[in-house]
């Protein structure tokens, strides 16, 4: 009887992972080059060497494509901290609470490339002459209750919204409404942005900059608090 072990037969991982150890496998064995069959034809014939050109060159085009996503992605951000910083200024500059309200109002018609906005207050704006734009109730008033859970929720929320919801913010255009934004602002209420787009907002957009702005508007609001 033999004392010679059976020989096991390695698995393809197994070879895999030895000839990563191994780079110079081939090195010392470049007959197996001319053996092995790549996953791709350049023309009739191949070389191991084309290959791994053809790889790293897909590498870079793939590379080339993300990075060039990327630098669309912070020109259009560094566009937008422009647009927030020009807000923040205009409001800082406003001489009265009507004034805050219509550069608000003004600013994401312009800014958000929207077609409505509404402002929701909480408390009537002394001073602020009626206007479609603005809405004032209680957080607790039966108009305003299909939108106390944004309130509650403190972050903007993106996307569609339910009938009721769009029947409380945009009354008679509230069927032109396809897409939306809600900006809860502390203490204050919210800002609603409306779009005739369905794709204009949706819930996979970045929130940070409409947080930005609610905040900016609400600090803004509360220096025409009366003492």
């Amino acid at each position: 009887m033999s004392d010679t072990p059976a020989r096991r037969e390695l698995s393809d991982l197994e070879v895999a992972n030895f000839l990563r150890r191994n780079p110079d496998f081939l090195i010392q064995f470049p007959d197996l080059a001319l053996v092995l069959k790549m996953p791709r034809q350049l023309g009739d014939t191949t070389s191991l060497a084309s290959y791994q050109l053809e790889v790293l060159r897909d590498k870079n085009r793939s590379l080339n494509r993300r990075l060039q996503e990327l630098i669309a992605i912070a020109s259009e951000n560094e566009q937008l901290v422009v647009r927030v910083h020009a807000l923040t200024l205009a409001l800082m500059r406003a001489g009265s609470l009507e004034e805050t309200l219509r550069r608000v109002v003004a600013t994401l018609n312009e800014d958000l490339a929207s077609d409505l906005v509404r402002v929701v207050l909480n408390v009537a704006p002394a001073g602020v002459a009626p206007a479609d734009w603005l809405i004032v109730a209680g957080a607790d008033e039966r108009g305003l209750r299909p939108l106390g859970e944004v309130s509650a929720l403190g972050e903007p929320v993106c996307g569609r919204l339910s009938p009721e919801k769009l029947e409380t913010l945009f009354g008679a255009r509230a069927a032109d409404v396809k897409s939306a934004v809600l900006m809860p602002v502390p203490g204050r209420g919210l800002i609603a942005v409306g779009s005739t787009d369905p794709n204009r907002f949706h819930p996979g957009m970045g929130t940070m900059f409409l947080k930005l702005i609610a905040d900016a508007v609400g600090a803004a609001l509360a220096r025409f608090d009366r003492a």
